[in-house]
């Protein structure tokens, strides 16, 4: 055999073997999300990150959305979304869910986008120009995470979504569906509290939802540190049960 020839086999060896996962690299793989039956990256961030949703459950059930970090610094309702995103098949609901919704202020544990602006005061619901904490934009629906929310709900058009926030620690009852605050109160073990915002709440995105669609949205705050268990063994049960919605193979 010649030498080159002999050169070039051993370097198709070589990279054969550089190609196939060590076990270390192998344990840092994306887990099987058996849950999972649609994903969807709906928009991207100001800093062009992804904002993705995940389809769980059954088509022709009832459809709920569940949205989470909407406020970069209330990241630990995410938990919940991320625990049903990542368990057993959903049987008996068609549920979506989008942990993440402003990953950019999550990366930079802030409330507010990559440009300064609380994507909650953004929306074309009573949007006024709003300075300080929460800061609302040049105008309404200024922000890409905006836009891409609302093409979203206009595709999917859920029945209820449940917008989960922190620190305020309650379910807002300020909205059309009242019945259902109080089963999700219920549900969840967090007290009914009117989060009015001293008056109307400008630019919300739960506002411009109940405004123009026949579904309901509704707020639910968790506290300021609610424990880890809580979030991903009894809040996706809690939420399952609402619709009397089951994991399972």
């Amino acid at each position: 055999m010649r030498l080159g020839t002999l050169l070039t086999m051993l370097a198709l060896v070589v990279g054969a073997l550089a190609a196939v996962p060590t076990t270390a690299h192998a344990a840092t793989a994306p887990v099987d999300r058996g849950a999972v039956v649609e994903k969807r990256v709906i928009g991207h961030s100001v800093r062009g990150r992804p904002i993705t949703a995940w389809r769980l459950g059954e088509r022709g059930k009832p459809k709920v959305l569940l949205v989470a970090t909407m406020h970069g610094d209330e990241g630990a309702p995410r938990q919940i979304l991320a625990t049903l995103r990542d368990g057993k098949p959903i049987h008996g609901l068609n549920l979506w869910v989008l942990p993440v919704y402003n990953p950019d202020g999550l990366a930079a544990h802030t409330r507010k986008n990559a440009r300064g602006v609380d994507l909650n005061r953004n929306f074309p619901y009573h949007w006024a120009d709003l300075d300080g904490s929460y800061e609302s934009g040049p105008r309404a629906g200024s922000e890409p995470e905006t836009r891409a929310m609302m093409r979203f709900l206009k595709d999917i058009r859920p029945r209820w979504i449940v917008s989960f926030h922190q620190p305020l620690n309650g379910v807002d009852t300020d909205t059309k569906d009242r019945r259902f605050s109080r089963r999700l109160s219920r549900a969840l073990n967090l007290p009914l509290k009117s989060f009015d915002c001293g008056g109307v709440c400008h630019g919300t995105m739960t506002g411009w939802f109940n405004s123009r669609f026949h579904g309901a949205a509704v707020t639910v705050e968790y506290g300021a540190h609610p424990g880890r268990r809580r979030l991903t063994v009894a809040a996706p049960r809690q939420i399952l049960s609402l619709w009397d919605a089951r994991r399972g193979r």
